[in-house]
């Protein structure tokens, strides 16, 4: 989950979340980090613009990071809470999106509730942030309907989203030691086990449990799994020789707890996965 330094995707490295073949050339994403005093609260900030050609549509499949997301579109705005299973956006016709990834800590503050009740659900951008959020989308769809590649376009939004953002800090206690929980799991592949991250942090599972469950809305044991899918979907794209490596890599007793484990959650096996994503396959989605 660490922020970019600017810039877009255009023919670099396809983000870790994004299962996105590396043919597709429908769309660009440009990314930006939030400013200084913003990044306990927003993770980055990125520009999705697209082109689809008519009669076609793009699915963009992405496994979600444990934040929360605000979206806004020329159609929607809208409040995304941590999503537990495969995301998919299908991209049509000429668009644009300006996105907000939140930190692990700020769901809560935007929300003022437990996380839990926004697990799996999409809301208004309204309901959470009220006026405010009304405003902003306003002000943001009307620089970003001029020029959506516009880099003045996209400073002008980010600053609209920064604006009503400092309004929720400073971020509490609590929401730093869940934002420090988060990037040690994503940050150490070896973590494999809850009681490595309770060992860190000098947790009780009780603790831990609920911290989880209070600022992100679901469990530990969901994060470990979330960043290992994440890195088979990396490992995969290059083809391997032997699922067997790739399941061992990512600490997995056997093959077919890893192919089980995949499947349930990308609805796809991981050598299906690899013959469609891969590097190596000319052929586009």
């Amino acid at each position: 989950m660490k922020s970019d330094t600017g810039g877009s995707d255009a023919g670099g490295p396809i983000e870790r979340a994004h299962l996105r073949h590396p043919n597709d050339t429908t769309h660009t994403i440009f990314r930006y980090p939030a400013p200084p005093d913003l990044r306990e609260l927003v993770s980055r900030y990125w520009i999705p613009v697209w082109r689809v050609p008519q009669g076609r549509d793009a699915p963009q499949h992405v496994l979600r990071y444990p934040v929360c997301l605000i979206v806004i579109t020329d159609e929607y705005a809208r409040f995304y809470g941590v999503e537990s299973g495969l995301s998919t956006t299908v991209l049509t016709g000429d668009g644009w999106a300006v996105g907000v990834m939140l930190t692990p800590a700020a769901g809560a503050l935007l929300t003022g509730v437990e996380l839990a009740a926004f697990t799996d659900r999409v809301v208004d951008v309204s309901e959470v942030l009220g006026d405010a959020g009304r405003d902003t989308v306003g002000q943001i769809r009307e620089v970003m309907r001029r020029d959506p590649r516009s880099p003045g376009a996209h400073r002008s939004a980010t600053a609209a989203y920064d604006d009503v953002l400092r309004s929720y800090l400073p971020v509490d206690d609590e929401g730093r030691l869940v934002n420090r929980v988060v990037a040690f799991v994503e940050d150490n592949p070896d973590v494999l086990r809850v009681e490595q991250v309770r060992n860190e942090f000098g947790l009780s599972e009780r603790a831990l449990q609920r911290l989880v469950h209070r600022r992100i809305g679901l469990t530990p044991k969901w994060l470990i799994q979330r960043r290992r899918l994440q890195e088979a979907a990396g490992r995969l794209r290059e083809k391997p020789a032997s699922l067997s490596e790739v399941a061992a890599v990512l600490g997995y007793a056997d093959q077919p707890h890893f192919v089980r484990d995949f499947k349930n959650v990308v609805g796809m096996t991981p050598g299906a996965f690899a013959d469609r994503y891969s590097r190596e396959n000319p052929r586009a989605e």
